[in-house]
């Protein structure tokens, strides 16, 4: 099967997007099968990827988004120019990984191709667009984000959902199209073991220092400031504790400030972000306890390359990370109350047998996620569509909200 996929983000832009999209791709070539992407080009500023591009990725030449440094817009003219390559290879399926402009040029480039069309829904927009557009009333942006996800879903022949109540909130939007739910699993690589010691020594850590760990996005949806805001009464029980946030976005600003104004700042450690096959495991790795409150997670693969690691986990459940943790027994979930949180993080750090336990388990839950099945499962959903109608509907370009384009989701 040929694949032709479209993406407004991509490596070396870091996200669960690009993260989703490396894994399913590397995936479906170890299955026989070829995928395009239509990704970006960066500045190279932004950096290398995890692995050079191969020749299957097509990038874009773009210009950053306004507001948003990390993020581009491609060029569509030079989407639309390639399609008498894109004819030549027979494509039988275009899968639509974002919402932005890659939705409107991949609906164009399947009405040209006469291609059924499958998307990704990463981003959880009512709970997304307030924290760019706080000048707008809330009532209006949810509005706005359920009438926006409605014309989008509508135009596709099948939605990926990458969890259960992700589903049922499109659903309950009204979306009346084929929603699958098919999470990104954890490829091979994730399972290779960090060396925390590494990691330790070269930021500086004590062997011994309690470590929490927060990886992903430094955006407002992450709820990174409500961690932060538990460092103080963590600190009169475990004096030495240590918060390391990974990561970079554009709540850093603000999160660094919430720490100079709790006076914590020798308990927190923005360490940005780091290649992933190496110093990222040897980061989960060097953790006694993965922290996470992010209410707008459509999955959450952060708790997994975590417990793939072995490092137990303290999350809420919400969104998507209900079906990560649902049956995880190497994780603690608890509500988002800071008293919640303290309790169950200050008897984690107190009780080695405890985590020792949660540890062992954790990598249990994370081999339940291989990618390579979920591989499997996406190829069923694209040879299901291969038979329809391409969807000649199109939702219209005007109502994209001019905000962030930034999506996570990884993290």
């Amino acid at each position: 099967m040929r694949i032709l996929m479209l993406s407004d983000v991509y490596f070396p832009r870091v996200n669960g997007v690009s993260t989703s999209i490396q894994t399913y791709r590397d995936d479906l070539l170890k299955l026989g099968h070829h995928c395009t992407l239509i990704a970006p080009a960066y500045p190279a500023s932004a950096g290398a990827g995890p692995a050079p591009d191969d020749a299957d990725i097509l990038r874009i030449s773009s210009r950053q988004v306004p507001r948003d440094p990390e993020d581009r817009l491609m060029r569509r003219a030079e989407i639309r120019a390639l399609l008498p390559q894109l004819r030549t290879r027979r494509f039988d399926v275009l899968h639509i990984q974002t919402p932005f402009l890659a939705h409107y040029a991949g609906l164009e480039l399947a009405r040209e191709l006469k291609l059924p069309v499958v998307e990704s829904y990463h981003t959880y927009f009512e709970h997304y667009l307030h924290h760019y557009m706080p000048f707008l009333p809330a009532g209006l942006m949810k509005a706005l984000a359920r009438r926006f996800t409605l014309s989008q879903c509508g135009a596709v022949n099948a939605v990926i959902s990458p969890s259960a109540p992700m589903a049922d909130a499109l659903r309950q939007y009204g979306v009346a199209t084929r929603i699958e739910v098919l999470p990104t699993g954890l490829p091979p690589s994730r399972f290779k073991s960090g060396v925390g010691a590494r990691f330790r020594a070269a930021r500086g850590i004590g062997a011994n220092r309690p470590m929490l760990l927060f990886v992903g996005r430094v955006a407002f949806e992450k709820n990174i400031d409500f961690l932060i805001r538990l460092v103080p009464a963590l600190r009169a029980q475990i004096p030495e504790v240590l918060l390391v946030v990974a990561g970079e976005g554009p709540a850093q600003a603000h999160c660094a400030q919430l720490v100079r104004q709790l006076g914590v700042e020798d308990h927190v450690q923005f360490v940005g972000y780091m290649e992933r096959d190496t110093e990222l495991l040897d980061c989960y790795k060097a953790a006694d306890a993965f922290v996470f409150a992010s209410r707008t997670e459509t999955q959450g693969l952060v708790l997994l390359e975590a417990m793939a690691q072995g490092t137990p986990v303290v999350s809420t459940a919400v969104m998507g990370t209900i079906d990560v943790l649902r049956e995880a027994q190497g994780a603690v979930v608890v509500p988002e109350s800071e008293a919640a949180f303290v309790a169950a993080i200050s008897a984690l750090l107190a009780g080695p047998e405890r985590r020792m336990d949660l540890s062992a388990h954790a990598k249990a839950d994370a081999e339940r996620w291989s990618s390579l099945a979920m591989a499997r499962r996406l190829l069923k959903l694209y040879e299901s569509v291969t038979d329809s109608r391409p969807v000649m509907q199109s939702s219209s370009i005007s109502q994209l909200p001019v905000v962030s384009r930034t999506q996570d989701r990884a993290a």
